[in-house]
């Protein structure tokens, strides 16, 4: 007997994921607590001991904010101290405090130049003390990030790349390949309706544009919480809720 197509493939993207691993186990992950969102990734999360790409859409790909509050939110939830390499003395501690990535937990490097903070970046992910590694780039070949994934699976250390450009047209080189796990895209979108005039908790539209071992997808989520956490939008687990109930008097 032959087993299912599905049965089939699933085997298929298995001996894919060992391969992209050199015939090493599958690390753990941290989950991002959105079960919609984890569902696609590998293992249920975020994986560790590995490099991610993140950048904003839009003008975000000049700013960073909307991607550095989504790196913060992902740093905060793991513990250590994190590491975070910067070229640009912009980045506005108080708002990562917000995203839950309180100042104690966060050591600050401003390089003077991209070499500079690539050799940061990757020191800091063989130190092995640190839980997360930050760095803010616009550049990232194949060389480096192979070089940063390889340091990042020796000492278990979380790599978040930011991608952050000059002007938004140089944003065209996040479509060039790297060796990280994934590569996501963050942008804001309207905030969350309130019953009473005011500014609700913000919300982004996350797009997974590449995951090893999955397919793309995107998702409008609220943003990080003072615990770092995201969050589906009220209405959409109203609408899944009532989705999964009519399925069920369906197949009863």
């Amino acid at each position: 007997m032959h087993a299912r197509p599905s049965a089939e493939l699933e085997t298929l993207r298995a001996r894919i994921r060992a391969l992209e691993q050199d015939g090493r186990p599958a690390g753990e992950t941290l989950p991002f607590g959105v079960a919609p969102l984890d569902a696609v990734l590998p293992g249920g999360g975020l994986a560790l001991g590995a490099l991610h790409e993140v950048a904003g859409g839009g003008d975000g790909a000049v700013d960073g904010a909307a991607a550095a509050l989504f790196a913060a939110g992902i740093a905060a939830r793991r513990p250590g101290q994190v590491l975070w390499c910067v070229t640009r003395p912009d980045l506005f501690a108080p708002a990562l405090s917000q995203a839950g990535l309180g100042p104690d937990r966060v050591i600050y490097v401003e390089a003077g130049d991209e070499p500079s903070l690539m050799a940061c970046f990757e020191e800091g992910l063989r130190h092995g003390g640190l839980g997360t590694v930050v760095a803010e780039t616009a550049r990232l070949s194949m060389t480096a990030s192979r070089r940063l994934q390889l340091a990042a699976e020796t000492s278990g250390a979380l790599a978040l790349a930011i991608r952050r450009w000059c002007r938004a047209a140089d944003a065209a080189e996040f479509g060039q390949p790297t060796a990280a796990v994934t590569r996501w895209r963050v942008s804001p979108s309207p905030s969350s309706p309130l019953p009473v005039p005011g500014v609700g908790r913000a919300r982004w539209f996350v797009e997974l544009l590449r995951c090893r071992g999955a397919e793309a997808a995107e998702f409008t989520l609220e943003a990080c919480d003072e615990t770092g956490r995201l969050a589906l939008p009220a209405e959409l687990v109203r609408r899944s809720t009532a989705s999964s109930a009519r399925e069920r008097r369906a197949a009863a």
